[in-house]
């Protein structure tokens, strides 16, 4: 498997690349637009041809590179099932497997963070989007957020995997790149070490966060898969 943590600093966004060694054949997992040129190079550099452009939720605080990947290279477009997305190419049902050569993600819906999150699951690791960080998990105040759901997805679809399953997280902003299944059982400060999901809801409730800043640019543009809406 050829595999590559990509990074966007100005909205602390991880994108994934992985790739099937023989049939070259690629997916990236939440694509910043921004970014589309050098994904597209990395792809020519490593003789890769991108199959799937897939993201983990309609995104607040990035625009993403899937219309212009899609536009560009034929790759097909993918959200959660229930994102409000119309031009995506497919909304990914639950358990619904994506293949990459002989590698398989496998979608598992997790609402909570947004209506329509989803991870994808693969082999030895998961990549959890918005719905689990590393130390922490996507708030849960909009887009129709609920923490109590978020919190039963992810003891169902995450937290019951192995515990050496790697968590590959969609954002992290103090230097993180991976974790695991157990880590975050054990030393998350909201949901590790037995918290119940009745403790969990109290502390999403409390948090007070800031609006989203650039949620008035990337919502509209995501749900129109990565182009701004003419109007």
């Amino acid at each position: 498997m050829i595999f590559r943590q990509l990074f966007d600093p100005e909205t602390s966004t991880y994108t994934y690349l992985v790739a099937d060694e023989t049939t070259r054949e690629a997916a990236l997992v939440d694509p910043v637009l921004e970014h589309v040129d050098a994904y597209v190079a990395l792809l020519d550099q490593l003789g890769l041809r991108l199959v799937w452009a897939l993201d983990t939720h309609v995104h607040a605080d990035h625009v993403t590179g899937a219309g212009a990947l899609r536009e560009r290279l034929g790759a097909k477009t993918v959200v959660g099932e229930g994102a409000n997305v119309a031009c995506a190419d497919v909304h990914a049902a639950h358990g619904q497997v994506f293949r990459v050569g002989d590698l398989e993600l496998e979608a598992r819906l997790t609402p909570g963070h947004t209506s329509a999150d989803v991870v994808y699951v693969m082999r030895d690791r998961v990549f959890t989007g918005d719905t689990l960080f590393i130390g922490g998990c996507g708030r849960t105040d909009f887009q129709q957020g609920d923490a109590g759901r978020l919190y039963d997805g992810l003891h169902a679809n995450v937290f019951s995997l192995p515990p050496d399953t790697l968590v590959y997280p969609g954002h992290d902003y103090k230097g993180d790149t991976v974790s695991t299944v157990k880590q975050e059982l054990a030393k998350n400060p909201r949901l590790g070490g037995g918290r119940t999901r009745d403790e969990f809801v109290r502390i999403m409730d409390a948090l007070d966060l800031p609006y989203p800043k650039h949620i008035d640019r990337a919502l509209p543009a995501n749900q129109a898969c990565g182009t701004t809406p003419q109007g």
